[in-house]
């Protein structure tokens, strides 16, 4: 069976969307976009893959696929382990963008050889390597319904030297696996206190209803970074809005005491 051609335009526009998902990726390495091949299971790396549909200015799926050491840096992180999928999705959204406006799905984790052999399936999908050296470190994949006929212009990402295309500096080739964490965005919340009530009590509540919490007046309030306690602090106003101001920073495993 002969294998897909990949057109010019095509081989431009896979190129631009690794440049862009590259910048973002999170990564301890430092990276360059290789050339673009027709997609195939046979591209895979040891890690977790993260695929999203999207549509708008164009339709289709990009998939990330990144190493082993980013999918074990987010489960041991000092935070609690954190989503693979949040992670990557700036990446996803950066690659998407190059081909114009578009809503990117919420995204899924997958085994890479998994998510790989079902976008070798569609017609004309690209796989881009992101190599350090000659090794293959992280993958780009897309496939398009269709792949625009002609290569967008005034794309900054078009513009770039091919080599060395990274988000990181040299520097960074040293660093550990929570450095490359840093970029990742996480939620942040503040809570005042807690109660527990029946459902008898919660269906009787009303307007001008006050409940009350596990908290004395004035006692700290507690702020959370994907549900997990890190520090605590006082409540204050900024700018008509409220704020917290940190007096506690909470150390692992003294949480709740």
């Amino acid at each position: 069976m002969t294998a897909p051609t990949i057109t010019a335009p095509q081989l431009a526009l896979a190129r631009n969307a690794a440049e862009a998902a590259l910048a973002v990726l999170p990564t301890s390495r430092t990276l360059a976009v290789a050339a673009p091949v027709a997609a195939s299971a046979d591209t895979v790396i040891e890690g977790q893959a993260v695929t999203a549909k999207f549509s708008g200015a164009a339709s289709g799926e990009v998939v990330v696929v990144v190493g082993q050491d980013l999918a074990d840096a987010l489960k041991e992180s000092p935070l609690g382990e954190l989503d693979l999928t949040a992670a990557v999705r700036p990446a996803l959204e950066a690659a998407a963008r190059v081909f114009g406006p578009v809503v990117l799905d919420p995204g899924q984790v997958m085994e890479p050889g998994v998510a790989l052999s079902a976008l070798a399936t569609k017609e004309d999908a690209v796989v881009v390597p992101l190599v350090e050296g000659e090794e293959v470190r992280a993958v780009l994949a897309l496939a398009l319904s269709p792949w625009p006929s002609e290569e967008p212009g005034q794309m900054d990402v078009a513009t770039r030297s091919p080599a060395p295309a990274t988000g990181v500096t040299g520097a960074a080739l040293n660093r550990g696996g929570l450095d490359m964490l840093h970029d990742v965005e996480m939620e942040v919340s503040a809570e005042l206190g807690r109660t527990r009530m029946s459902v008898r009590e919660l269906l009787s509540l009303n307007p001008g209803a006050i409940v009350e919490l596990d908290r004395a007046a004035g006692s700290p309030a507690d702020l959370l970074v994907n549900g997990r306690l890190i520090a605590r602090g006082e409540v204050v106003v900024v700018d008509e809005n409220f704020g917290i101001r940190i007096t506690e920073i909470v150390a692992p495993g003294a949480e709740r005491e």
